[in-house]
């Protein structure tokens, strides 16, 4: 027999007229593979669910193919299995918890998750791009917040799980995108429309009912200056961004031969968009300098420890005296719930003002009533003069899911039998508060924010925008001392000040306390989670405005607007293809009998 056109390809059998034969991906499920031409003049294939692989059209943003992977995406030995590669995407969702606070390594995140889109690629259907994202989301959730499992317990697995699927959806963009032989144009595409789809879910979970912005990769840089530069142009959303761009374009450096150019070419723009960011954006002007001082009692335990952590934070605060200080900060819940209703707690407070020459910014945990009548418990921050009280009390607005409420009660009112949840719900303030502090401190306009407040970007901003000359935190996380906690919340104290371009004192009660100027650079020593001492802050102020400041979360308008462009591209394509045309009549033998198939 002989082979017009060339040799007989290895594998291929030669009994076949067509010459598609089965091979790769198809071959493994006993299936054929059906040939067409790609966009760009090469071939791609997707395997299906039913174990058989088709070629589809694979230019534009899409690609045009299936959603799973090609000729590589079979998988290879133990992660083709289901057990061994759900355990894998777990590792894989957990690797970008490294970046953060305390292990901190930050130049990790620009690759963490290329393996977790590694194994998306690779998923051999739709169904299993969907479930790759969901595995991999609940090994995120678990490791950015680990530190809560002595509160929740067992029940930070059931959170998990309700969180990962936010992942899910995402799981099929990057297979769509980054599956089988992407053309350029389909992996230019990705490096735009996988960060985009991610920042979503970002926004997603930013909602205080799932949890609040907390782990938000972006906020993995706050102590790189570029990065800072860059939050100051569009706020932790662009730095998410820019990093899951960067780790898009590094699994198509990795895995598509034919992708490679274009990855380069889109690496190479996002470093000089950085640059460019670096050189022109705006930057804070200088207006003077502040001196703040943070009060951070240390840990106090057992009985009476509310009581005498009052009084050590009234010992630390004398050592302050004569320092020339402009305003004292103390940490979360302070002051206890019965120490604030006895009239001699504000006696003492003022005198402590008097003393110092600075008003004092305290926290209380404890039943108020508010300006509309409502009673409850608020946690609040109250400025303290040389008078006693100022009236001047902010009521922390976004509670933490909970630890100070429980979401739906009567549904999930279980949790406070297995963890540390809150067994009285705590009530919310209805408005940010700008306060004004007295001449003597030039009147210093305060922006005061209570615990995870500070991982909201919107919040810090408003403040701002409201007049505040310094962004002013105070946080408890006693609870999680000897965890990542603490370093994180820290943290987030840069990426604000760098948005807004405004200083930031962090205040807690046990540590990290810490404070940071108007680019978010790091300002004196920070108090660690083994400190009992009170520190002074001499802050640069500074004047002008971000561009964040200014425009806000355009960020996430521009990834809602690629994914749009991703759908209509979807849509239009869809819309264009030939209808499939009916199959005509079965062929007939000489004797009027069907014909069998293959001979």
């Amino acid at each position: 027999m002989r082979i017009r056109g060339g040799r007989l390809p290895v594998g291929r059998n030669a009994a076949d007229p067509s010459g598609s034969g089965a091979s790769g991906g198809a071959s493994e499920n006993g299936g054929s593979a059906e040939r067409t031409p790609d966009g760009d003049g090469s071939a791609e294939r997707t395997p299906g669910d039913g174990g058989s692989a088709e070629r589809t059209p694979g230019d534009g943003a899409s690609g045009g193919g299936s959603a799973a992977g090609g000729p590589d995406s079979t998988g290879a030995g133990r992660l083709a299995s289901p057990w061994p590669r759900a355990a894998a995407l777990l590792l894989a969702g957990a690797l970008p918890a490294l970046t953060f606070p305390a292990p901190g390594l930050w130049w990790f995140a620009y690759v963490a998750l290329v393996p977790w889109l590694l194994l998306i690629r690779t998923a051999r259907s739709p169904r299993r791009a969907v479930l790759d994202g969901w595995i991999g989301g609940i090994g995120f959730v678990i490791a950015v917040h680990h530190w809560l499992m002595p509160s929740l317990h067992v029940f930070i697995v059931l959170l998990a799980a309700l969180l990962g699927l936010l992942w899910a959806p995402w799981g099929l963009l990057v297979s769509r995108l980054l599956g089988g032989s992407p053309s350029a144009r389909r992996a230019v595409a990705a490096v735009v429309v996988v960060p985009s789809g991610w920042l979503l879910i970002e926004l997603v979970r930013s909602w205080e009912g799932l949890g609040g912005p907390w782990g938000l990769l972006g906020a993995s840089q706050w102590e790189v200056s570029p990065a800072l530069r860059v939050a100051s142009v569009g706020g932790v959303w662009l730095v998410s961004l820019l990093v899951l761009a960067v780790n898009t374009g590094v699994a198509l450096l990795i895995a598509v031969p034919r992708a490679r150019t274009a990855a380069g070419v889109a690496l190479l723009v996002c470093a000089l968009a950085v640059t460019a960011m670096w050189a022109w954006a705006p930057r804070p002007e200088s207006a003077g300098t502040v001196r703040i001082a943070v009060v951070q009692p240390g840990i106090v335990e057992g009985p009476g420890s509310v009581a005498r952590r009052l009084d050590r934070g009234e010992e630390l605060t004398r050592s302050l005296a004569g320092r020339g200080v402009d305003l004292v900060v103390w940490g979360e819940s302070s002051i206890g719930a019965g120490a604030w209703e006895n009239p001699e707690t504000a006696r003492r407070l003022a005198e402590l003002s008097r003393l110092v020459g600075a008003d004092l910014l305290v926290n209380v945990d404890a039943r108020q009533t508010d300006g509309a009548g409502r009673s409850g418990i608020f946690k609040s921050a109250v400025l303290v003069g040389p008078d006693g009280p100022t009236g001047d009390r902010y009521d922390k607005m976004r509670l933490v899911p909970f630890g100070e409420y429980v979401p739906a009660r009567s549904l999930l009112g279980w949790a406070t039998s297995v963890g540390r949840a809150a067994g009285e719900d705590r009530l919310r303030g209805d408005r940010q508060v700008v306060m004004t502090l007295p001449d003597g401190a030039r009147g210093l306009r305060i922006g005061p924010l209570v615990c995870f407040e500070t991982a909201f970007p919107d919040m810090s901003r408003r403040l701002v925008r409201d007049g505040a000359q310094v962004l002013v935190a105070q946080s408890a996380t006693s609870t999680f001392q000897e965890s990542w906690a603490p370093a994180q919340h820290a943290s987030l104290g840069a990426l604000r000040a760098a948005e807004n371009g405004r200083p930031m004192v962090h205040a807690t009660l046990t540590g990290i306390s810490a404070a940071y100027g108007p680019r978010g650079e790091r300002v004196g020593r920070p108090l660690g989670t083994d400190a009992s001492a009170a520190e002074v802050f001499d802050l640069p102020l500074a004047r002008g405005e971000t561009l964040y400041g200014r425009f806000g979360d355009w960020p996430v308008y521009g990834a809602f607007a690629a994914l749009a462009a991703l759908c209509a591209v979807e849509g239009l394509r869809a819309l264009r293809r030939p209808a499939p045309r009916p199959p005509g009549p079965p062929a007939r033998t000489a004797h009027g009998s069907p014909g069998r198939p293959g001979r």
